[in-house]
């Protein structure tokens, strides 16, 4: 798997003069937006800096979880688990889905009593979530020692492979019409009379009637330059993968602070949340106190870096003109080297917590940037001030899971449909009318 400008392009379609929609941004909120407007026969452009998924939507752990999500995110997520097996069985290549299920593991009662807790969602929602005792948890995940007292088990909760899913679905997207351009960053959206006219890119104009800006970590910088002001910030989380490895689970499980899912070639994605890095910029003075409550929620350890370009970070341009070179052609993907510290840690957590991949050969570890809002739930809106200019992002970590949901959200609230889910707690304004900062739950 290569994570890095070294792979080669897949996708240079000729710049077209004019279409409905420009999307920006190839991660899974934008091949998804772009998947379903084609299904509305929709003239889509989809433009990425990098590569398709060459961020966080091929880095992430592979988990299509509703388990233990926030309750005003879950019937989003639950609706995504259908289509993602719908979009498994429209294309062409095999992307590992599965519905093998996601084990939360407690290691005492008020761990134990959180998990409990979310039951309640589980049932408002007729979730097949079910609790598990210390035995039960030994037999989803196999040789789990006395460590755990209990869990929680949500059978139709899925996996698929990262890498593979969000190209094959490109390949899909572009066999039905949709145009992608990789390597082609957009700096601009253009704007007459404060409507949408259609983008700038750095191979020249594109018109359009409206513009899906899907730029993950990126997108308060793009929106910067706009004049719009979004709170998000960037966190580092590193990934490893092992060689085959004996058949202890089948589908994805936390054991401790390891996050732990089978893989299709034989082996185990792994990552911790016990240590995650957040470097320090211009915006982490900026949003300091919109992100404090999040910072006091959940199990994700948080570590504050001032190193890795610290000046660079704080004196960069706020602000290009749409003749010059913008940030993101000077930096096409997001490449973080993985964390030592997060690698130690999951080698010592295997032998504590999953002692039958206690020694187990990693064979390559890696790092992504989780782009994160205040409240750790996406925004889903239209502009207030330019309501042809949409924004799906912040999605937290939660974004490949929850990836087909928001393209379908999306494409809808472009094409004008009605949308069968409630959207309020993912408007752009909560941030701006004085709402409480409220983060979801921290399982």
């Amino acid at each position: 798997m290569l994570f890095d400008e070294s792979r080669p392009l897949q996708f240079q379609d000729a710049l077209p003069d004019k279409v409905d929609v420009v999307v920006i941004g190839a991660g899974v909120a934008g091949i998804c937006t772009a998947y379903y407007l084609a299904k509305a026969g929709t003239s889509v452009l989809v433009c990425d800096k990098g590569r398709v998924a060459g961020e966080q939507s091929s880095r992430n752990w592979g988990w299509i979880r509703q388990q233990g999500r926030d309750p005003d995110e879950l019937p989003l997520v639950m609706e995504a688990n259908q289509l993602w097996e719908e979009i498994s069985g429209e294309l062409d290549e095999d992307i590992g889905f599965k519905r093998t299920g996601v084990l939360f593991t407690a290691t005492n009662q008020d761990e134990m009593a959180e998990l409990e807790s979310w039951l309640k969602v589980a049932d408002q929602h007729q979730l097949d979530t079910r609790l598990l005792s210390a035995q039960e948890v030994g037999d989803v995940l196999q040789g789990a020692p006395d460590t755990f007292v209990g869990g929680i088990y949500t059978p139709s909760d899925a996996k698929a492979e990262p890498f593979k899913t969000v190209p094959s679905l490109a390949r899909r997207a572009n066999q039905m019409g949709v145009i992608i351009r990789e390597n082609c960053a957009v700096r601009n959206v253009l704007t007459q009379g404060g409507e949408v006219r259609g983008v700038v890119t750095e191979h020249g104009e594109v018109e359009a009637q409206a513009v899906v800006c899907a730029g993950g970590a990126w997108t308060s910088r793009f929106l910067g330059n706009l004049g719009i002001d979004l709170p998000q910030l960037a966190v580092r989380a590193t990934v490893v993968r092992t060689a085959q490895a004996p058949d202890v689970l089948a589908g994805a499980a936390t054991a401790g602070h390891l996050g732990i899912r089978r893989r299709q070639d034989g082996g185990y994605t792994i990552a911790t949340a016990a240590t995650h890095d957040h470097y320090i910029g211009r915006d982490s003075f900026k949003y300091y106190s919109q992100f404090q409550p999040a910072r006091n929620v959940g199990s994700m350890a948080i570590d504050l870096r001032f190193g890795d370009g610290l000046i660079g970070r704080l004196t960069q341009a706020k602000h290009w003109k749409d003749d010059e070179v913008s940030p993101f052609e000077k930096v096409r993907m997001l490449n973080p080297d993985p964390s030592p510290k997060a690698v130690r840690l999951i080698n010592e957590g295997l032998e504590r917590y999953v002692p039958a991949l206690a020694g187990i050969k990693i064979e390559q570890s890696w790092a992504g940037m989780i782009d994160a809002t205040p409240d750790v739930v996406p925004v889903l809106d239209a502009m207030p001030n330019l309501p042809d200019l949409y924004v799906a992002t912040g999605l937290s970590g939660h974004g490949f899971g929850i990836g087909p949901a928001v393209g379908k959200i999306m494409a809808d609230m472009v094409l004008g449909n009605s949308i069968k889910h409630n959207l309020d707690r993912f408007r752009f304004s909560r941030f701006k009318d004085g709402s409480p900062i409220r983060p979801g739950p921290g399982l």
